[in-house]
């Protein structure tokens, strides 16, 4: 009735009134039209290109937009083409890399993250996107890649998150991150194992939805650092469809172009490849999804490998050192690993050092202590992003300056007997270190470790024929140890107390704060009875505190109760330091603890197994000897 009121008055009303009534009842239809509208519209933040179909195929999740991936198999799912984000659309990353969201703003939602070309657009720098992909076990790997990466001044960056634990940690450290609908596992796989295998067909999926997007990629696993901007390498090649790393350690070049195709024994690595979105590229890693797709006790690297090699050679000219692989069209380069560098060229030969050559990059192959040896390699070279309080442990550090005899470095025949000579001779020291590390509760840092000849999986001479490693060598310390054993928690009541460990390089780390560095104890061994050799805690001048040789566990917790809050405790020597545990059952503990703590050396040639066991307690067996094992019962370790 009021409506129809108000209508009649306003017939019976001059025009003026009439004109101005219209306007009004004109103008709340069109409001409340915008509102209604702004209350079901759907979020411009959250475009998809997947479907979520539950499907028994592999590639459920790994959906893209059909118009923009040309080589889909007949399993995948696809979903409409969403538009073109406008020029005021906000996006997922408005920021740059490290700026952080604001905390009293809500996450976007999960569908935000999914992998579309305008995500990628977004980080997109002169057509390049370089892309890694993990789960959240692999967290600080990401961290440590996408930190080098900025620092060389390089943003063009994405990380695949494997599950939502990864994704939203990362969205929350201001780190470009996308969705990989894998629903994987936040632990740490283990090589070779079925979600291995799984993660590498991630790879490959993942490959072959961003090329046709129509950007280059340049792909890499977490397990490798960036130490040097790798586009204006990379785009000295421009006609090259793919360019892949190697397990080649014998040099084919001495300077830094490509690998000697003909030269190349080493398998193709995937850890580190560049692909341009060429057909024959398209059509490549179309082929190899399929592939492993139709059969997944394939590895990938040896799909890749065998695939490629399909049709190998001609050259594609004289100069570039490109070849015709896989389908005869597709124009392949080997990328040096004098400077693409394997954990072998870069940790074991230094090739890059004896060539005069910078490294661009380094990927942690060819080591023996899983994920935990590959961060200590790391960590060894300073090249692993850890947060502040890893360099500044509770009870502080322990450290000694390792003694050998010129001799057992250089004197007489590279073979297995001098090598475990000099090894033993180390082994005997770090058992000490670690005992007393252990009586302070502090870390022990280890000692740089020196080798006489190589360790690999297969029997080898001590040095691989043709490569440039020098004898001796400083070795990484999973030559020798089980890195990833010594990192391990293990049951007090049957191993002790756990002892911590660092690399040996730690204290010279920039990353060290300036108040650990300032507080150092510097412990001098001496002969009891000599002049101010005497089981106190007066320190010289300096800082320098003399100790008894032969010190008993009683004197050593009398002396360092007082230097407990010293960040620093460096010893000159560790030998004949410390007379052993008084707690027999603490003994017992601290003998079952260790004896797990070394490894093998491999393999002597002409002998099966090859193998040859360290002995933490080598020197209490008078008929030990470096051999290996002669019967099959024979074939365990020493403890």
């Amino acid at each position: 009735m009021a409506w129809r009121n108000g209508c009649e008055e306003v017939a019976q009303s001059k025009p003026l009134f009439l004109t101005i009534y219209t306007v009004v009842i004109i103008g709340i239809v069109v409001s409340s039209f915008y509102v209604f509208s702004a209350i079901y519209s759907t979020n411009p933040l959250a475009p998809s290109t997947f479907s979520s179909i539950p499907s028994s195929s592999y590639e459920n999740h790994h959906l893209t937009d059909p118009t923009l991936n040309t080589s889909q198999s007949a399993m995948v799912h696809t979903a409409p083409t969403p538009p073109t984000p406008s020029p005021g659309q906000q996006n997922v990353w408005p920021r740059p890399i490290w700026d952080v969201p604001p905390r009293d703003k809500k996450m976007p939602p999960l569908k935000a993250f999914r992998l579309t070309k305008s995500l990628v657009q977004e980080r997109v720098k002169d057509n390049v996107i370089i892309v890694t992909f993990g789960n959240y076990a692999f967290m600080d790997f990401i961290l440590t890649w996408v930190k080098q990466l900025t620092d060389l001044g390089l943003s063009n960056l994405l990380v695949g998150a494997m599950d939502t634990e990864l994704l939203e940690a990362l969205y929350w450290k201001g780190v470009p991150v996308f969705d990989m609908g894998s629903h994987m596992s936040t632990v740490d796989v283990g090589w070779g194992s079925p979600t291995f295998h799984k993660m590498g067909r991630e790879k490959v999926i993942l490959i072959d939805s961003i090329l046709p997007f129509g950007f280059e990629l340049l792909m890499c696993d977490t397990d490798m650092v960036w130490l040097k901007d790798p586009l204006p390498y990379l785009a000295r090649y421009p006609t090259a469809d793919v360019l892949t790393s190697s397990d080649q350690v014998i040099p084919t070049v001495v300077d830094d172009s490509l690998e000697i195709w003909q030269e190349v024994s080493g398998a193709f690595n995937i850890g580190i490849f560049h692909w341009r979105p060429t057909e024959s590229a398209k059509k490549l890693a179309k082929q190899w999804k399929e592939m492993l797709l139709a059969d997944d006790k394939i590895w990938d690297q040896n799909g890749f490998n065998e695939i490629i090699r399909r049709q190998f050679g001609p050259s594609v000219d004289d100069d570039s050192g490109l070849v015709f692989a896989f389908d005869g069209n597709l124009k392949l380069g080997v990328l040096p690993a004098s400077i693409f560098c394997s954990g072998h060229t870069y940790f074991v030969q230094a090739m890059y050092q004896q060539l005069r050559l910078e490294p661009y990059a380094v990927h942690t192959t060819f080591q023996y202590g899983a994920t935990e040896g590959k961060r200590h390699r790391l960590r060894e070279a300073m090249l692993f992003r850890d947060p502040p309080e890893y360099y500044n442990p509770p009870g502080g550090f322990f450290s000694f300056k390792p003694y050998i005899p010129k001799g057992l470095l250089l004197s007489g025949e590279h073979n297995v007997e001098s090598h475990f000579t000099l090894v033993n001779y180390q082994i005997k020291q770090i058992r000490t270190a670690l005992a007393i590390a252990s009586l302070l509760n502090r870390t022990l840092v280890m000692p740089p470790l020196w080798c006489r000849i190589d360790r690999l999986w297969y029997p080898h001479p001590g040095v691989l024929e043709g490569s440039m490693t020098r004898q001796p060598f400083l070795c990484p310390l999973d030559h020798v140890f089980e890195v990833n054993v010594m990192l391990k928690k293990l049951p007090e009541e049957e191993f002790g107390p756990g002892i911590d460990i660092k690399e040996y390089s730690i204290l010279d780390n920039p990353s060290l704060p300036a108040e650990v560095k300032k507080s150092w104890l510097d412990v001098q061994l001496c002969k009891e009875g000599t002049q101010d050799c005497n089981a106190s805690n007066d320190t010289n001048v300096g800082g320098l505190l003399k100790f008894p040789k032969h010190s008993s566990e009683e004197t050593f917790m009398k002396v360092f109760s007082s230097f407990k809050d010293v960040k620093i405790i460096k010893f000159s020597s560790v030998q004949d330091a410390f007379t052993g545990f008084t707690n027999k059952d603490r003994e017992e503990k601290f003998r079952n603890r260790v004896k797990r703590y070394v490894g093998i050396w491999c393999c002597a040639l002409d002998h099966d197994p090859g193998h040859i066991y360290y002995d933490m307690y080598w020197d209490e067996k008078p008929e030990w000897k470096a051999v290996p094992p002669q019967t099959p019962e024979d074939d365990h370790p020493p403890w």
